[in-house]
C-alpha cells in the first residue's frame, strides 16, 4: 500500500482498535489471567496483552489485578511449619474427647496454630475453658516453643489453682520442664492425646 501511495513506510503506523473504557480493559486482563490458569503475573500478562495489540505497563496491570482480586497461584504464600519432635512422654488421655464440662476451669485445653502477619508466619497459642468455650489465655510469636505456652498461661485472668485438668496435643513444646513446673506448682493434672485436631470441638 505504501508503494502504491508513494509514501514512506516509516510514516505508516498500525493503530489497534481503542478500548472503549477502563472496564473493558479490566475484562480483557481478567480474561487473559483466567485463560492462563490463573498462573501468570504482571510480566507474562503484559506479553499476552501485547500480542492483542494492548500496550500496558506492569504497574497498570498490577493495579487492575488488585482491583479484580486476581492473585497468581505462584505468589500465594504457603505455610512451612517448624519441625518439632513429638512428645513421647507417657500420659493418659483422660479427657477422651469429652468436651463438655459442668464447672468453670474444670478442664482447659490448648493447641497451637499459625497465622500470616505481614510477610511472616506467626504461631498462636490459645487456652480455652471447656465449660463455656471461653478463650482465657493466648499468646503469639515467631517461635513454636514452651515460652509461647508460658506466656499464654500468664494472661489467664483467673486463679489457676481452680484448674483441675490441662489437656493438649503431644507437641514437644508442651513436654518442657518450665511448663511442668507451672502445672505441678498449681497441682494441675497434665494429660495429652496422640494428636488433637485444632479445636475441632468448636465446630
Amino acid at each position: 500500500m505504501c508503494k502504491i501511495l508513494n509514501i514512506s513506510r516509516q510514516t505508516y503506523y498500525y493503530q489497534a482498535k481503542p478500548i472503549e473504557n477502563e472496564s473493558d480493559l479490566e475484562e480483557i486482563v481478567q480474561e487473559e489471567f483466567i485463560r492462563n490458569r490463573k498462573a501468570y503475573g504482571t510480566r507474562k500478562l503484559k506479553k499476552c496483552l501485547a500480542k492483542r495489540g494492548l500496550q500496558l505497563s506492569r504497574r497498570r496491570i498490577g493495579r487492575i489485578m488488585k482491583r479484580r482480586g486476581l492473585t497468581s497461584t505462584y505468589t500465594i504464600a504457603h505455610f512451612k511449619g517448624q519441625r518439632t519432635a513429638c512428645n513421647e512422654a507417657k500420659t493418659a488421655n483422660v479427657l477422651d474427647r469429652t468436651f463438655t464440662q459442668e464447672q468453670p476451669l474444670e478442664a482447659i485445653v490448648t493447641d497451637l496454630t499459625y497465622v500470616r502477619v505481614g510477610k511472616k508466619w506467626h504461631y498462636i497459642c490459645l487456652i480455652l475453658d471447656l465449660f463455656n468455650r471461653e478463650i482465657i489465655g493466648y499468646s503469639c510469636g515467631e517461635k513454636k516453643d514452651a515460652s509461647l505456652v508460658k506466656e499464654a498461661f500468664g494472661r489467664i485472668p483467673y486463679s489457676l489453682t481452680d484448674v483441675k485438668l490441662f489437656h493438649t496435643d503431644r507437641g514437644k513444646e508442651f513436654d518442657n520442664q518450665t511448663i511442668h513446673e507451672i502445672l505441678n506448682g498449681l497441682v494441675i493434672k497434665f494429660f495429652s492425646t496422640i494428636r488433637m485436631e485444632e479445636f475441632d470441638f468448636l465446630k
